[in-house]
């Protein structure tokens, strides 16, 4: 070779090399290509896949395409910016396409949503509402009795293993400490290979004590239980209250996801009764043809999986119910569970009992409601407790047509499941009767809460700003933050969209909502779900585990991918699944054991701790855990400096609604006790007389909408 030529060929080389490392956009592309090589190594040299599934299936296309054209010398600019995102202010709320059906007054169904959201009396407890565990930015911040030992843990073959030893203090009852973070230690935060230490507990939100439900009284807010005692959640054999197995996630913004829960399992579909829309072929509810008239219907509404999500914690032992509760005796307190009450042929519990136990109840009547509450303070008793003039049966009138609601006819449901409509009331001993508004709570009590939460909108950041054209609205930290972000960071391959995550419903309306990884070897995943390596699958198989509907812990796959691969995907979702290039094979490995939805991440400054264990107290933490690749992963390592971890820390403060921070209208809110742990520590607690430890209340003070100064954050 000659002289020229060979000059001619170094200066390419090192224009090629300068443009991949000292530029941005050749830092973010070497790092695809890397990282899909990396992947491909790894998998034969694994035999189960457990990896980020990410979007980049153009990247990969673009990254081929850019070496062509550096080769050919032309422009690679317009090839690599990547698509300009709209503020989330330009994303409609998704809303059932047939709402009109069953709501008749939008404004009165968010008043009866937020009003039961909030009210302490829904638990059986008389203290615990869906807002205890959601009143800081939609999330929790309590720090004292937040460890779950670990029990959703399972062996190798998929069978339960629960850990119930407390790693993290020792036992239940521990005030958690910024020096208990992360719960996965390093000697060098950026060497995943350094490790310390490794505790499988998981921080989370507690709920109630372990107790089992024996009925309501009507117009008392304490249902009648018996004390169990509780082997895992006990202090020296004195009960306390039971801590959830995964972390809390924010109720802000999760009207955007397609999917609830962080292993998804609350459904799209809203059937009127529980989490499991189409899977559970016996969830009905009734309907007046006339109010001389009823029939069982089974019901369908689309885009609804926070109505899903909002029926399961009130019945759930670990978070608001006693063990054995149904939606009914909750509105009759506001009524038994035995197995008169279970659902036909699958023994899951419904939710006609919660009526029962609320109608005669004052709407939050132990708690003040502000004047200026921008729902309910029209009808605020201030400086009183609850509402005034208002019942929670009128409440529900006035937001539902009547149809689900106007009957002189009762439902009588006897031990072995069989309902029949009768005239009246017999008060038989082998029955329970319920009224249509008693039987139907369960619809009424999912729409509203989910009417309400979808107010709680945050689309009002700097970011949303910056995106709407203000270029101030981030700072120059911010921007060089955002940029890694959408980068070398890698952070967009989950986090997409003016909503910034990959499970809300304009995603899966655009890629579906089953999809081939866009990578070697394009295994089949559920859309938005990832297993980024923050525990081994053995800790929590999160979307590989099943629906629990057939009982003793079995059920159909949560995953929709295997679903499609057992002919089930029509059935139990309702409609036909993708058709995948190449078409998915019934014996393909699916991406799913160990996987979880991806958050949206506005307010996440606020939201600590974080991921589906709580295993991380800071934001700084959590970009240390991507910076190394993860702790029990393959995501690529991805070498950023400590300023570009403390731009990118920057950038995700810039997310920050400070109408969350602040509580202001539509995150204002009623007065609420929260139980904060128990007087003592994780050797002593106090006996209230009946095996139950006394509880510890936090006042969280009424907000109007003109907010407050907000909450702490978690550990602050």
């Amino acid at each position: 070779m000659g002289f020229i030529p060979m000059l001619s060929l170094v200066v390419f080389i090192t224009g090629l090399f300068i443009y991949f490392l000292m530029t941005s956009k050749g830092r973010f592309l070497l790092k695809s290509v890397v990282t899909k090589i990396k992947r491909q190594e790894w998998r034969f040299g694994y035999s189960k896949l457990n990896y980020l599934r990410s979007r980049f299936s153009k990247t990969i296309t673009i990254a081929a395409l850019i070496m062509a054209a550096v080769i050919a010398g032309n422009t690679v600019s317009a090839q690599v910016t990547p698509p300009p995102l709209a503020s989330l202010k330009s994303v409609s709320v998704p809303q059932p396409d047939n709402l009109g059906d069953f709501v008749k007054n939008k404004p009165a169904a968010i008043q009866l949503g937020k009003a039961l959201f909030w009210d302490m009396q829904v638990g059986s407890d008389g203290k615990t509402s869906c807002a205890t565990c959601h009143f800081h930015a939609g999330a929790d911040s309590r720090s004292k009795n937040q460890i779950n030992p670990g029990l959703l843990q399972i062996n190798a073959n998929g069978t339960a293993n629960p850990d119930t030893i407390f790693d993290v203090g020792g036992l239940p009852n521990y005030q958690l400490k910024p020096g208990d973070f992360p719960f996965h230690k390093l000697s060098d935060p950026n060497d995943a290979k350094t490790v310390v230490s490794d505790r499988s507990d998981v921080s989370s939100s507690p709920g109630v004590f372990n107790t089992k439900f024996v009925d309501v009284t009507p117009g008392n807010a304490q249902d009648q239980v018996i004390n169990e005692p509780d082997p895992v959640f006990n202090v020296g054999g004195i009960n306390v209250r039971r801590v959830e197995p995964r972390n809390t996630a924010t109720v802000i913004n999760a009207a955007f996801n397609f999917r609830n829960f962080w292993d998804g399992r609350a459904q799209n579909i809203f059937n009127g009764v529980n989490p499991f829309g189409l899977r559970d072929p016996n969830a009905a509810i009734a309907k007046a043809a006339t109010p001389n008239q009823l029939e069982f219907v089974n019901i369908s509404l689309n885009n609804s999986s926070l109505a899903s999500q909002a029926v399961g914690p009130p019945l759930s032992s670990f978070e608001s119910s006693a063990n054995g509760r149904t939606f009914q005796e909750i509105g009759d307190k506001f009524g038994s569970i035995d197995k008169r009450s279970l659902s036909v042929g699958k023994g899951k519990k419904l939710p006609r009992k919660l009526a029962k136990k609320l109608f005669p109840l004052r709407p939050l009547g132990k708690q003040i409601v502000h004047p200026q509450d921008s729902v309910l303070g029209q009808d605020s008793r201030w400086p009183k407790l609850g509402l005034k003039d208002k019942t929670y049966e009128q409440m529900i009138q006035d937001a539902f047509k009547p149809e689900w609601w106007k009957s002189n006819r009762l439902i009588q449901v006897d031990a072995q499941g069989q309902r029949t409509f009768v005239k009246k009331p017999d008060r038989s001993l082998e029955t329970n009767e319920y009224t249509l508004t008693e039987y139907n709570f369960s619809l009424f009590f999912g729409l509203a809460i989910q009417l309400y939460e979808s107010t709680l909108i945050a689309n009002d950041t700097p970011f949303d700003r910056f995106l709407e054209g203000n270029t101030t609205a981030l700072t120059p930290q911010q921007q060089r933050g955002k940029q890694i972000f959408e980068g070398k960071g890698l952070c967009i391959g989950c986090h997409v969209g003016s909503e910034l995550t990959a499970a809300s419903v304009s995603s899966v309306k655009k890629d579906g909502r089953i999809k081939r990884a866009p990578f070697p070897p394009n295994g089949p995943e559920d859309n938005g779900f990832f297993n980024i390596g923050v525990r081994p699958v053995t800790d929590d198989p999160g979307l590989g585990g099943n629906d629990g509907l057939f009982g003793n812990g079995q059920g159909n796959p949560l995953s929709e991918v295997r679903l499609a691969q057992l002919g089930k995907f029509q059935v139990l979702l309702g409609e036909n699944p993708p058709i995948l290039t190449p078409p998915l094979s019934s014996s393909e490995t699916v991406f799913a054991d160990g996987a979880f939805k991806a958050p949206g991440l506005r307010n996440v400054e606020l939201t600590a701790p974080y991921f589906h264990n709580g295993g991380q107290a800071t934001l700084e933490q959590v970009v240390d855990f991507y910076n190394r690749g993860g702790d029990f992963g393959v995501l690529p390592p991805l070498n950023l400096s400590p300023d570009e971890k403390q731009q990118l820390v920057a950038f995700l403060k810039g997310l920050t609604d400070d109408r969350v921070r602040y509580e202001k209208a539509p995150f204002d809110h009623p007065q609420l006790f929260v139980p904060n742990g128990h007087p003592g520590g994780p050797t002593s607690v106090i006996n209230d007389g009946t095996g139950q430890a006394t509880d510890e209340l936090l006042e969280i003070t009424a907000v109007g909408k003109n907010g407050g100064s907000g909450t702490p954050n978690f550990l602050n």
